[in-house]
């Protein structure tokens, strides 16, 4: 590739990625702003709207419903896309294509009829805002993220490591809890960070499921959108873009630790 292709090319990616992180940047310098209304750039700087997020009960519970119903999501998704993904990777039946396809289609339909339809179930059962229940909804689309990632993982896993196991005397429930699961275990954690980081950020499920009793963060982002614009939303909004840069970099950790580990057994 000749410099003048390569300094296009260059430039067009700082060109996206500034457009991409202008709006993050702007909302995070407006959650640290000291006036009492959205203004940007704010005259002065203070933490009183993360004071204000973290000292409001209704926002903190907010947080609490949005934790719960993350870890419950990630590990309904995370033990299920983790069997799956071995049976799709080891087994050997016609219908796996077709299996694999549906346990992806929540990735290929819109989030709003997923929605509608859960709601309807939800409400002929009296279940809107129930927590347990949204997690388990929530784990529908999430339960494809984990798929992937475990999908990726368990191909690296050798799978005469089992036989030479299974040679040896173990059984299958043996070979499976210890060298199986360690040896995917990087892949599934990953797997489990992203499921948690995708239902924690989850709005549109949670806008029809959580009624009044179970509003999550980002549906309490939303009412609040609605209600009145206070600078406390950007607090919140950068509380959220930290959890996620956190996840984000834990996730990079883990793969460099993977990586690491790897090339020191090959050394």
């Amino acid at each position: 590739m000749d410099r003048p292709r390569e300094l296009g090319l260059a430039s067009y990616i700082a060109v996206a990625c500034l457009v991409l992180i202008a709006p993050i940047a702007i909302v995070c310098v407006l959650a640290f702003s000291g006036e009492g209304y959205l203004r940007f750039p704010p005259e002065s700087f203070s933490l009183r709207w993360f004071s204000a997020f973290f000292g409001d009960g209704r926002w903190r519970q907010s947080l609490w419903s949005s934790f719960v119903i993350a870890l419950i999501a990630c590990a309904i998704s995370t033990v299920l896309g983790f069997l799956a993904a071995y049976a799709l990777v080891r087994g050997e039946f016609r219908a796996k294509k077709v299996l694999l396809s549906f346990m992806l289609m929540p990735l290929i339909v819109p989030h709003v009829i997923t929605a509608i339809a859960m709601y309807f179930l939800t409400a002929r059962f009296g279940l809107v805002g129930n927590v347990v229940w949204i997690g388990f909804c929530h784990a529908v689309v999430t339960l494809p993220i984990v798929l992937l990632i475990l999908l990726s993982s368990m191909q690296s896993v050798d799978i005469n490591l089992e036989r030479a196991a299974l040679s040896l005397g173990g059984s299958r429930l043996y070979v499976f809890r210890r060298i199986v699961i360690p040896l995917a275990f990087p892949g599934i954690l990953s797997g489990a960070l992203f499921a948690f980081l995708a239902s924690f950020d989850e709005l549109i499920i949670s806008l029809f499921l959580a009624g009044v009793r179970a509003q999550t963060l980002p549906v309490r982002i939303w009412n609040s959108l609605h209600l009145e614009l206070e600078p406390v939303i950007a607090a919140v909004s950068a509380f959220l873009i930290a959890v996620t840069g956190a996840v984000l970099v834990l996730d990079g950790l883990i793969r460099h630790l993977r990586s690491s580990a790897a090339a020191g057994a090959r050394g």
